[in-house]
C-alpha cells in the first residue's frame, strides 16, 4: 500500500478494529497507537458500536497494521484505502472457508482412511506438497468408495461457515458478483454454492465409475492458478479496477488470487497464507468481510 499523505492531510486510508465487546476505551487508544507511528490518525466512528468500529488516518499504512494488529484481545484489524472499501467481486475459497470442514477428509472418514488423508491436505494446504500431485494422491485412495458416500458426507458433515450466507447474499444485494472457486468437488460445491447463493461455482470433478468413485480428477485440475485466472478474468468481464476485487481463503493454493485482489483476506489461515495476506480474520466469523467494507450489521442480508 501506497504510504503517501492526501491533501492537506485529508485521510487516505482506513483501519477496521472488529471485535465483540469493543470499547470506546480500545478506539482511543487505537488512535494514540496510530499517532505514535506517524499516521496522522482523523475521525474514529462507530460501524456497530461495541462490534466493529472505523478509524481514519492519513499516511503509513504498513505502520498502521503493525502498531494495531494484536494490541487488543480477540480484535481482527483490516488496514485499507477509503476510496474504493466496498468491493464489487468476492471470489471465494470453500473448504474451510465457506464452510467448516474439508470434503476430503471427511469423505475419507467414510473409507476408514481420514487420518492419512487429512495428513496430507494439511500439508498441502500449508504450501508443503503440490497441490495437483497430493490432490491426486488421495482421491487414489478413495478409489471403490460408495458414490453414495458423496450425499452422506454433504448430509452429515458439510456446515456453512458462520456469516457465509450473510456475506454473500449482502454483497450481492449491494450489486456485487460473487464467485467459489474450489480445490474441492464439484458434487459438494454445487449445493453448496447454491445455498449460500454464489453465481458461479468452479471446482475439480471426481471420477466415478458403475456408482463408485474410480480414483481420478478430471483435468484440468482446479488448482492455486485456476483461482487467480478466474479473479483476473470476472474482473475484465465486468470491467472493474482491482482495488474493487476480494479474495478470501486459507490455504496455500489461495494465496495467488488473495495477492491479486484489492483486498486480500486470510481467513482462520495456514500460517503462510496469514503471513502474505493484506488482512488476516483470526477471530470474527465471516460477517468480519461485511464491517471491513463499512457495511453495518442493520444492512446485512440474512434469509
Amino acid at each position: 500500500m501506497s504510504a503517501t499523505k492526501g491533501r492537506s492531510g485529508d485521510p487516505m486510508f482506513i483501519a477496521t478494529l472488529i471485535a465483540e465487546g469493543l470499547t470506546a476505551g480500545q478506539l482511543s487508544e487505537a488512535g494514540d497507537r496510530l499517532a505514535a507511528v506517524g499516521c496522522a490518525p482523523g475521525a474514529s466512528r462507530w460501524i456497530d458500536e461495541g462490534r466493529a468500529a472505523d478509524l481514519e488516518f492519513a499516511m503509513h499504512p504498513d505502520a498502521a497494521r503493525a502498531a494495531l494488529e494484536g494490541a487488543f484481545p480477540a480484535c481482527d484489524v483490516a488496514v485499507q484505502p477509503i476510496a474504493g472499501r466496498e468491493k464489487k467481486l468476492l471470489v471465494a475459497d470453500m473448504d474451510s472457508t465457506m464452510i467448516t470442514v474439508e470434503c476430503i477428509d471427511e469423505l475419507a472418514d467414510y473409507a476408514g482412511i481420514k487420518p492419512q488423508i487429512a495428513e496430507v491436505t494439511e500439508r498441502a494446504m500449508r504450501g508443503e506438497l503440490d497441490f495437483g500431485a497430493a490432490l491426486d494422491a488421495r482421491v487414489a485412495l478413495l478409489m471403490g468408495l460408495s458414490e453414495g458416500a458423496i450425499e452422506q458426507c454433504l448430509a452429515e458433515r458439510v456446515k456453512l461457515m458462520p456469516g457465509a450466507k450473510a456475506l454473500v447474499r449482502t454483497m450481492r444485494a449491494r450489486g456485487a458478483t460473487c464467485v467459489l472457486v474450489s480445490g474441492g468437488f464439484t458434487r459438494f460445491a454445487e449445493p453448496v454454492g447454491a445455498e449460500i447463493g454464489f453465481h458461479r461455482v468452479i471446482a475439480n470433478r471426481l471420477g466415478i465409475a458403475d456408482g463408485a468413485l474410480d480414483g481420478t480428477v478430471e483435468r484440468p485440475i482446479v488448482d492455486s492458478n485456476t483461482k487467480l485466472e478466474t479473479l483476473v478474468a470476472v474482473r475484465g468481464e465486468l470491467g472493474l479496477a482491482a482495488a474493487e476485487t476480494l479474495a478470501v481463503g486459507d490455504g496455500a493454493n489461495d494465496l495467488a488470487m488473495i495477492r491479486e485482489a484489492g483486498l486480500g483476506v486470510a481467513y482462520h489461515a495456514k500460517p503462510i497464507v496469514a503471513a502474505a495476506a493484506g488482512v488476516r480474520i483470526d477471530h470474527g466469523d465471516l460477517t468480519a468481510l461485511l464491517y471491513t467494507q463499512g457495511i453495518a450489521a442493520k444492512d446485512w442480508v440474512r434469509g
